[in-house]
């Protein structure tokens, strides 16, 4: 099933959304973080935790950290979850240079580690890990279907899928303001910032357009996954999905 999301690229209609993708994120790297934590008031690392607390009774002591970026997320399970392994994956060298050299410094990289994966066909074996996380990466990818079974895939029986991912606020007035924020302040930030306003008008646009709530749980049981729980945070700018393979 082709979705909405999957056909918005960051620079030009034309060549494959992938490379497009890799390339905005390397060229981001050096930036995003300072931008993510700074348009988001600080809130996103809230919602980071609150997630990753969901996963604390079930003691996960292998993870997979899908579109892991810089980190951010990976660190965070790990200080919080204490996995025996968590490898993070993502197509961008910029965003896990920036990754590594943050593990590093904390002392961590005896647990969390690195690969350069395409997430749409992933190297590992099948029932590998006792869970796998996407947070505020997952709407990038060209063929979300593919994305959640490869997920599927390599979940051992009983895992857990966890999925953190911007949305827009489906009521009056937060939606329309943060319309406003999402279309003109992001932009402007990206632009001033990051040198690059094309890739913080790409990403609002898939968020925009990225299946919420309802829809994403019943993407997510037609996948396989069962016992999928979600939940809206801060007024739905956010939503967290939570499924069982």
């Amino acid at each position: 099933m082709a979705y909405q999301q999957e056909s918005i690229k960051p620079y030009s209609h034309k060549g494959g959304k992938k490379e497009q993708v890799e390339a905005m994120f390397d060229h981001i790297a050096p930036t995003y973080d300072l931008l993510n934590h700074t348009l988001s008031l600080g809130i996103d690392r809230g919602w980071r935790q609150k997630a990753i607390d969901t996963l604390k009774a079930h003691a996960p002591q292998y993870m997979l950290d899908i579109a892991t970026g810089t980190g951010d997320f990976a660190i965070m399970a790990a200080k919080s979850l204490h996995p025996k392994k968590l490898i993070g994956a993502d197509i961008s060298e910029g965003m896990m240079q920036v990754g590594r050299k943050k593990v590093a410094e904390i002392g961590l990289q005896d647990c969390i580690s690195f690969e350069r994966q395409d997430c749409l066909d992933l190297s590992y074996p099948n029932d590998t890990f006792d869970a796998v996380t996407a947070a505020y990466g997952i709407r990038n990818f060209a063929n979300l279907d593919k994305c959640l079974m490869e997920m599927y895939r390599v979940l051992k029986p009983g895992g857990h899928l966890l999925i953190v991912e911007l949305a827009t606020p489906p009521h009056f007035p937060m939606k329309q303001l943060f319309w406003l924020y999402a279309h003109i302040v992001m932009p402007l930030a990206g632009r001033l910032i990051s040198g690059d306003s094309k890739a913080y008008t790409y990403l609002p646009a898939t968020m925009e357009a990225f299946p919420q709530g309802e829809v994403m749980e019943g993407i997510l049981q037609r996948t396989g996954f069962s016992n999928v729980f979600w939940k809206r945070f801060t007024f739905g700018i956010c939503t967290m999905y939570l499924a069982r393979k």
